[in-house]
């Protein structure tokens, strides 16, 4: 195919399976044994309509959700039906289709990294035989990181992939269109894009946008619109064809369609833009770090936090030594707050197993906050084990210009897709002369690209040593920095407060040559955030720069505000309240307050006013947007940590467990998925319910006898397939028959809140927060 022509993909394979007579509850990825000739003959007809990529019918098959059969046996007898669809055509492409393995990973839910890779790489040995692999409809980054690692590392095959976004332009658990480019175009991806959740109406804005941020192909593969009602979609044939035409005119390379659309959707679509040049398009490349949910360009001055170091501190050392990772949580929440844009993390340690500790500590903080990450270590094994767990784009602190250290970390940069500070110094220790250290920049710019790294990836520490040693030594390191700036088109960073060692008055000091770094072009600073002369210099800097958005930041700062010197923040945990601790997801914490106010205080008490509370905010800062689902669900475990407190001191007094109340939870027969309910599961039951989770496929006798047998006032139906939503009403039917005043409510990515009133529900809950608000009225809780 060639590289300039735009590529039609097919439309739905399960809305054709629909058409063609699949009945409610069959697996489609079975039917490719079952059944071949139903899926040779859909294969057929998008071949025939102008498709060049069929998808096999795959995309649930893994070891998950495929329990209990062959799964090498499906995949491969799946490839075989595409092959004799496609006959001898050499213009048709078959890829394996790959889509979400149908578990929360960690931290949200149980699944963890490397459980999943294997899970995919399980997947592409199976599917060798097809011509690429295509990773579609997936919501968490991390989950796509597992999966993309596993096609580069078990097979050659190329590789596209595309997220599902909300009309919001995030994904289901909070992923940014910025975030999911940064992080993905550069592990080796073909081309990436959007597919599925809404139609090409919505997804225009989103497409052009993506087109801007990456110079790779770009994928756009939506629904046929809008969910109707009973199920079908909005938008006809020729209404997706016009639409989609219109997002091919941004330079769209591979066209195709998802829920919803068929083989006459493919056909107008192929018959609009089928063999037509790329456009081109105007790339403006995005760089910077970023994390599953927040991107920060390197445009802007960024200020990382230091003190994740156990370089001269006692506590952090200790810390180490015990793997007491809510301490480092709770250092890196700490820099945050005080205004750190990333974290430098280090845990260089006598008799530390750095790989492992980066792994853990990487995943404690990347679990409760998303501010990016500053891998820093001189281990390539480390650096790999931090990189491999890390979700999102982060910087590696350091490579030098030492050949030895250069190939065993840039390789690492490059195929993690990380940015890179690189030491201006060698085996020869950091050199006196300006230009020698510009010798060495040049070296390590040079063998970066190499290996693909491109310049504004990288940053530059042309070094400080302390004024009292060596005078001359500040104004070398501006000097080289500008050098270095111009020449080389890096970015640079500096470690400030080096500067100052053996001095008196050392924060003068730093704040003076931070100042005159920024001035000389200094892009990054290595500092301590809680520092404030230093951070309000920093802002004063930017504002005196002209640098977007640094006029209201100072103002919002400083108006109506006294200025003082702040003292460092203690490291006890009691300076966090309760209402914080449950914010920030800190389960240690929530358990101490829990247990000291219980010396004090009823156990209702603590729950309605306190723990009940701090969830609502969590709550209202999730409807805003502020925070997204990982955050939601942390801090929403760290107040079931509190909740399990007190139910243990009621079941020593001798008395009974403490429950809002009873819920029976459910997906209804026939329909397989259940990630939506299990996570409205995990927040009913953190706010103090006890979820009677049936889990999926579950009969409606099921549901029906179990709601009489606990006797509840609220059952929660969950639907993702249209074809399953007969089966939400009948259930809805059976048990108004059977319980009149049992209240129901149903979600899912198929039902509107006005099918929902159709089906005879009392409740649409959009999402897991709004689950929570009805159950809190129903019960009384807020009474």
């Amino acid at each position: 195919m060639e590289k300039d022509k735009v590529i039609i993909l097919d439309g739905a394979m399960g809305t054709m399976l629909q058409k063609n007579g699949m009945k409610v509850g069959q697996i489609p990825e079975l039917l490719n044994l079952e059944d071949p000739e139903k899926i040779i003959g859909i294969h057929k007809k998008y071949i025939e309509s102008g498709a060049e990529i069929i998808y096999t019918c795959t995309f649930g098959a893994n070891r998950i959700k495929l329990a209990g059969y062959d799964l090498d046996k499906v995949i491969k007898k799946a490839i075989e039906n595409a092959k004799i669809a496609r006959g001898g055509r050499k213009d048709v492409k078959i890829a394996l289709d790959i889509g979400p393995i149908g578990k929360m990973m960690e931290p949200m839910g149980d699944l963890k990294f490397d459980e999943a890779y294997d899970i995919f790489k399980e997947i592409i040995l199976a599917g060798k035989e097809a011509d690429l692999v295509v990773i579609e409809t997936m919501t968490d980054l991390y989950e796509l990181k597992a999966a993309i690692l596993a096609a580069r590392e078990n097979s050659d095959l190329p590789i596209l992939a595309t997220m599902s976004f909300e009309e919001d332009e995030r994904t289901f658990v909070g992923v940014s269109l910025e975030s999911f480019v940064n992080s993905v175009e550069g592990l080796g991806v073909e081309a990436l894009g959007l597919n599925c959740s809404v139609g090409p109406v919505q997804m225009y804005e989103m497409a052009k946008k993506l087109v801007k941020m990456t110079d790779k192909d770009i994928i756009i593969k939506p629904n046929a619109g809008m969910p109707n009602m009973d199920g079908s979609y909005d938008l006809t044939n020729e209404e997706f064809a016009e639409n989609m035409t219109a997002i091919a005119e941004l330079g769209v390379k591979y066209l195709g369609g998802c829920c919803g659309t068929d083989d006459s959707y493919i056909k107008l679509l192929a018959d609009s833009v089928k063999g037509n040049e790329v456009n081109e398009r105007e790339v403006e490349k995005i760089y910077g770090p970023s994390s599953a949910s927040k991107f920060i360009s390197n445009e802007n001055f960024l200020m990382a936090g230091e003190r994740l170091n156990p370089t001269g501190k006692k506590k952090y050392q200790e810390a180490l030594e015990k793997e007491d990772i809510a301490y480092f949580v709770s250092k890196a929440i700490e820099q945050v707050d005080a205004g750190a844009d990333i974290l430098d993390l280090n845990v260089g340690h006598p008799g530390i197993d750095e790989a492992r500790m980066q792994e853990k500590i990487i995943k404690g903080i990347q679990a409760v906050i998303d501010t990016p990450l500053i891998i820093d270590s001189s281990k390539g094994e480390a650096i790999e084990a931090a990189l491999r767990a890390y979700n999102g784009k982060a910087i590696v602190n350091s490579v030098n210009g030492e050949d030895e250290k250069l190939e065993e970390i840039l390789p690492l940069v490059k195929k993690y897709n990380a940015q890179v500070i690189g030491l201006a110094l060698d085996e020869n220790g950091i050199p006196d002369s300006i230009e020698d250290r510009v010798k060495i920049a040049r070296k390590i710019v040079k063998r970066a690209g190499d290996y693909g790294i491109e310049p504004r990836d990288i940053y530059i520490d042309c070094l400080t040593l302390t004024v009292s040693s060596n005078p001359e030594g500040a104004m070398d390191t501006l000097k080289a920095i500008e050098i270095v700036k111009e020449e080389l088109g890096v970015r640079t960073a500096l470690g400030v407060s080096n500067i100052s060692f053996g001095l008196p008055n050392r924060e003068l000091i730093n704040q003076s040559f931070l100042i005159m770094a920024m001035y000389a072009g200094l892009d990054l600073a290595i500092i301590n955030p809680n520092s404030k002369t230093m951070v309000d210099s920093i802002k004063a800097a930017k504002l005196l720069k002209n640098v977007d958005g640094a006029t209201d930041e100072f103002i919002g700062a400083f108006s109506d505000k006294k200025v003082s010197v702040s003292e460092p923040k203690s490291d006890k945990k009691e300076d966090y309240d309760i209402n914080t601790a449950v914010f920030k997801g800190l389960d240690s914490v929530v358990r101490d307050k829990v247990t000291e106010m219980l010396k004090e205080k009823n156990e209702l008490d603590i729950i309605n006013e306190d723990l009940i509370p701090a969830l609502d905010i969590v709550g209202d800062n999730y409807e805003r947007g502020d925070i997204f689902l990982p955050q939601l669900i942390k801090a929403s475990n760290a107040a079931q940590a509190g909740f399990s407190v007190i139910q243990n001191f009621i079941k020593q007094g001798g008395g009974d467990p403490v429950s809002k109340g009873d819920i029976v939870m459910a997906t209804v027969k026939g329909d397989v998925h259940d990630i939506g309910k299990n996570i409205v599961s995990v927040i009913l039951e953190n706010y103090g319910y006890n979820v009677i989770d049936l889990g999926k496929d579950v009969p409606i006798e099921t549901v029906v006898a179990t709601a009489k047998e606990r006797n509840v006032k609220l059952v929660g139906l969950s639907a993702l397939m249209t074809t399953t939503l007969e089966n939400m009403k009948l259930t809805i039917e059976a048990l108004r028959e059977e319980m009149p005043d049992v209240k129901i409510m149903v979600g899912g990515a198929v039902l509107t809140e006005e099918y929902s009133k159709k089906i005879g529900a009392d409740f649409y809950g959009k999402d897991a927060k709004a689950s929570v608000d009805y159950a809190n009225e129903l019960f009384g809780v807020n009474n």
